[in-house]
């Protein structure tokens, strides 16, 4: 991991936000667990506190520490789709989360793959990451680290330039009762 990695990892484990490319656009991320930054993401985007929060993992056993249960159709379904940019959409009840849920009983999943190590070794290190894409509500996601910063300047602790990102978001699906239903046709076309 480089430096700018490293730096981003002891600013994340302390209630930090960063600004970083993730597997499809950039994104404003912070620990899961840190309510605080959560709360950050939330206000320097001017996002809706009733909009969920896309979390990226680096595996299934992270769906676990975040009281997900899964079937084994729900887990072949998954399969089929992770990793890569396909968010999931899964039952997600636990209180402990409330506050990345915007008020639902569901939240937004995607796995992050071997291509982007930098990605993963973060969320590995620290565990998963919430990644709404960065830019503020209503408006396009940023594709230069200078576009972020006309967003959020020095309300973010870090920016990492992953040059140029330029593209679609994650298709976003849901998983109900081993049903899939596309609820946002992104980068991965799904019928």
């Amino acid at each position: 991991m480089n430096v700018n990695w490293q730096k981003a990892e002891k600013i994340l484990k302390n209630d930090g936000v960063v600004v970083l490319p993730t597997d499809t656009l950039y994104g404003v991320v912070a620990s899961i667990f840190s309510k605080k930054a959560v709360r950050k993401i939330y206000k320097i985007k001017g996002r809706s506190n009733n909009k969920p929060l896309i979390v990226l993992i680096s595996s299934y056993s992270d769906l676990n520490k975040l009281g997900i249960k899964i079937n084994r159709k729900q887990l072949s379904l998954l399969k089929k789709n992770w990793p890569g940019k396909v968010s999931v959409e899964l039952i997600h009840s636990d209180k402990n989360f409330s506050y990345i849920r915007g008020g639902h009983n569901y939240s937004g999943f995607r796995m992050v793959g071997e291509k982007n190590k930098n990605l993963l070794n973060l969320i590995k290190s620290i565990g998963p990451i919430i990644a709404p894409s960065a830019n503020k509500q209503g408006e396009k996601p940023a594709e230069t680290i200078k576009e972020a910063k006309e967003y959020f300047g020095n309300n973010v602790d870090l920016y990492i330039d992953g040059g140029k990102k330029i593209g679609e978001p994650s298709t976003l699906i849901r998983i109900k009762n081993c049903e899939v239903e596309v609820l946002r046709q992104g980068v991965i076309k799904i019928k």
